[in-house]
C-alpha cells in the first residue's frame, strides 16, 4: 500500500507537482495526426497534463501546441481564425504565431513594438509515425525524439488508437501491467477474440497461479509471468513496462504486437492510447476489421469523441446472462473495456492506503517505486530512465523454457527490437 503523501506524489502530474515535472521531460503522445489534417484547419483543444492548450497547423504547415487563452482578456483562441501563418483572437484581433508570439496588436501602433512583448506559452509538437508528440519540460533538456517499434514502422504495419479513460493514469496503467488478471478477467475472449483464440498462449493461461520475476530494463522493468506447461517448462509472457506510462502487451502466435500509453489529462482522467503493430508484415484485412469494430484491444467510440460507447454512463452495457452462463467472464463486451470498467470502479483516484497486496503485485510495486524515486532524484537534477532510444527499442515475447533457464538470460535478444526479424511469439 501507499501512505496518502506517497500516493499524491505519484498521482498528481499538474505543473509544479513533482511527477508533473518528472512526466514533462518525455516526449508525449498527444494527438492523432489526423487530427491536424491540413493546413489551416481548425485549432484542437489539448489538455494534458492538467494544462489547457491549442493544437494548430498554419499556412506553411508548422505545428503549433500554444496556450488556449488569448493574453489580452483571456478569451479561448479555439474560437480563433486560423490565417496567413498565425491564429488571430477574434475578440479584438490579436494574433499569434505558432511559437505563441503575438505579432499583431491591431488596437496598438505597429511602431509601438507592443505585440513583441507578449507571447503565449507554448510546446514543441513533432509528427511521428502517424502521431503528434509533445515536449512540455525545460527546453535544453530536450530528448531524442521517440524510438518506439510502431512510430518507426511502415503505416500500413501499423493502427493506432486513443480513448478517454474516467480515472488517473497510474490506476490505468498498473492494470497494464498486472499479468495475473488475464486468467480471469480476460479469460472468455482469450477462446472467443479472433486475434487470441487458438494460440497456445491462450491455452496456457488456463493456470491461474502464475508466478512473477521482475527485472529491471534500461527504460523501465521486464515483468516476467510464468506459468506452467508441458511437463519441465514453464511458459513465459514478458511484458514490458516502459518509462513513464508505457506496457508493451506479450504477443500470440503470429499476430501483432501490442501497445499501450497511459497519458495524464488531468489528475482524475487520462487518455488510454493503443498501439497494434507487425515488424515485418502490413496488417491484415481482417485484423483491421476485427479492430476497428472493438475487437483485440480496441475500442469503439462514441462519433466524434474520443469516448467509448460503453461507458460507466451506461454501465458498461454489462450482461450478466452472459457473465452467469459463462459466456463471458465479466459480462462486460471487449477486452479493452473489460480492463477499463474495472479500473474506472475503483474512482477517478483510488486510496492506495487500503490495498492488500501479494506477490503478483510485485510488479506495480517496483513500477511504483521507481517513478517515485525518478521524481525525486529529478529534484536532485538526476536524469530518469527511459529517455533515449534504447529504451525505446524494446518488444514483448512469449516463450516457452526448461523450468531451469532464466527468461533474463536466455531471452534477452528477444525484447529487444531486431529489424528484419519478427517477435517472438507462441
Amino acid at each position: 500500500m501507499l501512505k496518502p503523501e506517497q500516493n499524491r506524489l505519484v498521482i498528481q502530474t499538474g505543473p509544479g507537482t513533482p511527477m508533473g515535472a518528472l512526466l514533462r521531460r518525455y516526449w508525449i503522445p498527444v494527438m492523432l495526426a489526423e487530427e491536424l489534417p491540413e493546413n489551416e484547419c481548425p485549432p484542437v483543444r489539448v489538455k494534458i497534463l492538467s494544462e489547457r492548450l491549442l493544437a494548430w497547423r498554419d499556412t506553411q504547415g508548422r505545428l503549433a501546441l500554444t496556450d488556449e487563452f488569448c493574453a489580452h482578456r483571456g478569451v479561448s483562441l479555439w474560437f480563433g481564425r486560423n490565417e496567413h501563418n498565425g491564429l488571430r483572437c477574434p475578440y479584438h484581433g490579436w494574433k499569434y504565431d505558432h511559437t505563441g508570439q503575438c505579432i499583431e496588436v491591431p488596437s496598438e501602433p505597429s511602431e509601438s513594438g507592443y505585440c513583441q512583448k507578449v507571447k503565449l506559452k507554448s510546446y514543441p509538437l513533432i509528427e511521428r509515425g502517424g502521431i503528434l508528440w509533445a515536449y512540455m519540460g525545460a527546453p535544453d533538456l530536450q530528448p531524442p525524439v521517440p524510438e518506439f517499434e510502431w512510430a518507426t514502422v511502415p503505416p500500413a504495419h501499423r493502427y493506432l488508437t486513443k480513448r478517454q479513460q474516467e480515472c488517473n493514469y497510474l490506476q490505468a496503467m498498473e492494470g497494464g501491467i498486472d499479468s495475473s488478471h488475464v486468467s480471469w478477467l480476460h479469460s472468455g475472449d482469450l477462446h472467443t477474440d479472433p486475434l487470441h483464440k487458438n494460440t497456445k498462449g491462450a491455452d496456457y493461461q488456463r493456470d491461474r497461479s502464475p508466478k512473477f520475476e521482475i527485472v529491471q530494463s534500461p527504460g523501465g522493468l521486464y515483468i516476467g509471468a510464468r506459468r506452467n506447461a508441458e511437463e519441465g517448462h514453464y511458459y513465459w509472457r514478458i511484458t514490458q513496462w516502459i518509462m513513464p506510462w508505457y506496457t508493451m502487451v506479450p504477443p500470440y502466435g503470429d499476430n501483432a504486437l501490442n501497445a499501450h500509453a497511459w497519458v495524464p489529462i488531468d489528475d482524475e482522467n487520462c487518455y488510454t492510447w493503443t498501439f497494434t503493430y507487425h515488424p515485418t508484415r502490413p496488417l491484415s484485412q481482417m485484423e483491421l476489421d476485427v479492430m476497428r469494430s472493438g475487437g483485440g484491444i480496441h475500442v469503439p467510440l462514441i462519433p466524434g469523441t474520443f469516448r467509448p460507447i460503453i461507458n460507466k454512463d451506461n454501465d458498461y452495457l454489462i450482461d450478466r446472462a452472459a457473465q452467469k452462463s459463462g459466456r463471458s467472464y465479466s459480462g462486460v463486451s471487449g477486452i479493452a473495456m473489460q480492463d477499463a470498467s474495472i479500473q474506472e470502479s475503483m474512482g477517478p483516484v483510488v486510496d492506495r492506503s487500503k490495498e492488500n497486496l501479494v506477490s503478483t503485485d510485485n510488479a506495480i510495486i517496483m513500477a511504483r517505486h521507481r517513478l517515485q524515486q525518478a521524481a525525486l532524484a529529478l529534484q536532485k537534477g538526476i536524469e530518469p530512465a527511459g529517455l533515449t532510444p534504447e529504451g525505446h527499442r524494446v518488444r514483448s515475447a512469449t516463450f516457452v523454457l526448461p523450468i531451469e533457464v532464466p527468461f533474463a538470460q536466455a531471452k534477452r535478444e528477444d525484447l529487444t527490437v531486431r529489424e528484419g526479424v519478427s517477435h517472438t511469439s507462441i
